[in-house]
């Protein structure tokens, strides 16, 4: 984990002696004494930060050093207060070295000396404590201290509420909210120090302050916002900054009014009528007669349409083109923060979102402004009654599509479906049907977003789609190499002389077999592709590509959900078709060997799960089942599933799961698995084949005596192979055994089935036990002796253990 330096100095601290220890303090000690510190001053606090970190007991520091530490947290230099306040989260304050900032030295407040503060608190009230301290700095004028003092204020406050949010009181609240309204809409709206050019000639005319510009570089005519560009920014500027920055959390952490603010807030309106409110909520000249959290709404709101105003000017930077982006994306989420609160506000709000849905809908680079777009037809699409489905099929359809290279966008857009997921499976039908696109998202950077499509499949798992999704999910490592494909086309010249030509890429520019890839790239369901074969031919040179192993990976996982939830939706028919699916699709998978291997071991399970839950799909699909365990070459190439099938077969094709299991059913089944058994017991494998596992000839071996003891009839046919294959296994090694030990367990589970034969009715009984003996509750049952008994049995023992010897 560490290298050899890194180890040996580690061990340095922690076995450093006490002198050494004492004598290394006072060393520090004279040197924080001095007017100015050098490298040799942060060497030696970096040690010392080592050597607390590095044991695992707490060490206290000498009074004198804490105290010199204590003061380099109000430092000139961020090195010094980074090492100061990381020093002494590591070591316990002193009696009466606590940090304690009140209203004369709150000035002195920074991020590094807040995060230690923060780290002391020993409860609630210490944090309620330092924010009543911290808002009552807020109220001093920026002309009391220095201009730094408020700036530092607010994320500070922000990180309390992330941490304890129940630590302010109502009156801090109203505060806090009445000093956000006052930076937010009341800031200056002429440049700070630094707005003259300076010179020889600067007269009093020249020094005046110049007026705040847009991103475009006129004058701006409207109050102050993020978006203003200047030369110099005034102090009440920055808190306009700061303000909008924590705007949102604020919202969202006090969005709901407490029972006593809601009977003072209805005091405060009882004169007024409802009409009038209604009003005055829509004008900013009269939204000073509201409560203070109404009007910090209010003035919320109109930030945020200025600040979609000002986006649409053209921006001469590009880092101001990208503010602009940011500044989109967080004023619509505060939209939306402000409407949940406040619906009277959805009616004035969405005509701006409309309107601004039209003017980026076209252009994918505003795709990260969509997303909150789309979170606010979400809320209140319904309520406002406009159609949405322009933009579902943006963010199902063209996202996807286009964008599932651009990592934050995926990120944005699987945590979009995942908070949302109820409401859009409920209000949306774009989304169950979109999955052939979002799962692009899976196939191009399967280990980034493998855990969010852990979390969205289930609600992709419905009774229409459940058989097609299981395709795509066989096939989604086609579709990762289908995606690299679709890049390197657009990229790469159609011939490259004296290089390497990709098969695979001249096949996705081939008209004849575009439908194939245009098959994979499609994105909505509902299509369904007959030549799998081939495509996995085209695609058999980038089996071994690092993103498509990525992808075939995620795959079982994703597969084992799948069934997980599709017997909770489906019903029987549909179950059926899947076990035709999984019989059909254990040869048509990519040549991946490990993937197909995985494949077929999570087929086995679920089919014998599915089969457990349903006995009689084993009749409904008889014939496709004895079709492919009749097939002698499944035993070489799958035996994983074989080894299952032929166990299905045995275990419930018999009267007592399904009354339509017949006699002629029974004894047609038995003839399949015995033509099979009989040819890989009487001659070597095929050349290239191993020699078929033990396991699949005992299973045949059992499936045949269960289903002889069924039809007695049969009984002489088993009786008679078993009695053989004693016979020629006396002679040593056969030649579809290459193991001696594999070939002893062989004839021993034979001469057991023969022995159960001899008698029928026990036969039956062993090998096909009814439900109330193969699930035994005696344990359980009151009107049994075998509790009693279990408990005499109990008490002897513990009796007997007591007894002395």
């Amino acid at each position: 984990m560490y290298s050899h330096g890194s180890e040996s100095l580690i061990k340095q601290a922690r076995e450093i002696q006490e002198s050494e220890l004492q004598k290394f303090y006072s060393r520090l000690v004279k040197l924080l004494q001095g007017k100015e510190f050098g490298h040799e001053t942060v060497d030696s606090l970096q040690r010392l930060h080592l050597i607390l970190s590095a044991s695992k007991y707490t060490r206290t520091l000498p009074p004198e050093l804490q105290k010199r530490v204590l003061s380099l947290l109000s430092s000139p230099v961020e090195q010094l207060q980074v090492l100061s306040s990381a020093v002494l989260r590591e070591t316990p304050p002193l009696s009466g070295q606590e940090l304690n900032y009140n209203q004369e030295n709150v000035s002195q407040l920074n991020s590094h000396a807040a995060a230690l503060l923060l780290s002391q608190a020993g409860s609630r009230a210490d944090l309620s404590s330092l924010c009543a301290q911290l808002l009552r700095s807020l109220e001093s004028r920026s002309s009391e201290g220095p201009s730094h003092s408020l700036t530092h204020t607010l994320p500070i406050l922000n990180t309390i509420l992330t941490h304890c949010p129940q630590c302010l009181t109502e009156d801090h609240e109203t505060l806090l909210s009445k000093k956000l309204v006052d930076w937010l809409r009341y800031a200056s709206i002429t440049q700070g120090g630094g707005a003259s050019s300076g010179g020889f000639f600067t007269g009093p005319r020249s020094r005046q302050p110049a007026p705040i510009a847009e991103l475009d570089g006129t004058v701006s005519g409207d109050f102050f916002t993020v978006l203003c560009v200047g030369q110099g920014f005034t102090d009440d500027q920055w808190m306009n900054v700061y303000s909008f920055s924590m705007l949102r959390h604020w919202l969202l952490t006090y969005h709901s009014v407490s029972n006593d603010n809601t009977t003072a807030d209805t005091d405060d309106r009882s004169e007024i009528d409802g009409s009038v409110v209604s009003m005055v909520s829509a004008t900013s000249s009269s939204s000073r007669l509201l409560p203070p959290k109404e009007r910090l709404r209010e003035k919320a709101f109109q930030y945020c349409q200025r600040l979609i105003e000002q986006s649409d000017r053209k921006a001469h930077k590009r880092t101001d083109a990208d503010l602009q982006k940011a500044c989109l994306v967080e004023a619509v989420c505060i939209l939306d923060c402000v409407c949940v609160e406040d619906a009277s506000l959805v009616y004035r709000t969405f005509p701006c979102i409309k309107a601004l849905f039209g003017r980026l809908s076209s252009d994918l680079s505003f795709a990260r402004v969509m997303l909150p777009i789309a979170q606010f037809y979400l809320n209140h699409g319904e309520m406002a009654a406009v159609d949405c489905e322009s933009v579902w099929n943006l963010v199902f359809g063209r996202f996807p599509a286009e964008l599932f290279n651009d990592h934050f966008l995926a990120h944005e857009l699987l945590r979009f479906l995942r908070l949302n997921l109820e409401s859009l499976q409920l209000r949306v039908p774009q989304y169950t049907h979109s999955f052939p696109n979002l799962l692009k998202l899976l196939a191009w950077d399967s280990p980034a977003v493998v855990d969010d499509f852990v979390d969205l499949l289930p609600s992709l798992v419905t009774a229409g789609t459940a058989v097609e999704l299981l395709h795509t999910l066989l096939d989604l490592p086609c579709l990762s190499a289908t995606l690299v494909l679709q890049l390197r086309s657009a990229c790469l010249p159609i011939s490259e002389p004296g290089g390497r030509c990709l098969l695979s890429l001249d096949a996705f520019r081939n008209p004849s077999f575009r439908g194939l890839f245009l098959f994979l790239l499609r994105g909505e369901a509902g299509d369904t592709i007959d030549r799998l074969g081939t495509l996995h031919e085209l695609l058999a040179e980038v089996a071994d590509w690092p993103r498509v192993i990525q992808c075939a990976q995620t795959v079982p996982v994703l597969l084992h959900i799948f069934f997980n939830t599709v017997t909770t939706v489906a019903d029987e028919k549909l179950l059926a078709h899947l076990v035709l699916v999984m019989l059909e699709r254990s040869s048509l998978l990519l040549n991946i060997p490990k993937y197909i291997k995985e494949i077929h071991r999570v087929f086995s399970c679920h089919l014998l799960r599915l089969c457990k839950l349903h006995p009689s799909l084993v009749v409904d699909q008889s014939h496709e089942l004895l079709e492919f365990a009749g097939a002698t070459a499944n035993v070489y190439s799958k035996e994983e599933i074989y080894t299952h099938v032929v166990w299905v077969l045995g275990e419930y094709l018999s009267v007592s799961c399904d009354s339509r299991c017949s006699v002629r059913l029974i004894t047609s089944c038995f003839e399949a698995l015995e033509a099979v058994l009989f040819e890989i017991t009487s001659s070597a494998p095929p050349p290239g084949a191993v020699c078929p596992a033990p396991r699949v000839v005992t299973t045949l071996m059992s499936a045949l005596a269960k289903l002889a003891s069924r039809s007695h009839d049969l009984i002489p046919r088993v009786s008679l192979f078993l009695s053989k294959l004693r016979t020629v296994t006396r002679g040593g090694s056969v030649a579809w055994c290459s193991d001696e030990e594999d070939l002893v367990a062989i004839v021993t589970r034979g001469e057991e089935l023969w022995s159960l034969l001899k008698a029928p009715g026990v036969a039956q009984s062993v090998l096909t036990p009814p439900p109330h003996v193969t699930t035994p509750q005696w344990h359980r049952d009151i009107n049994v002796a075998m509790p009693l008994q279990l408990r005499a049995l109990t008490n002897l023992t513990h009796s007997q253990k007591s007894i002395p010897l």
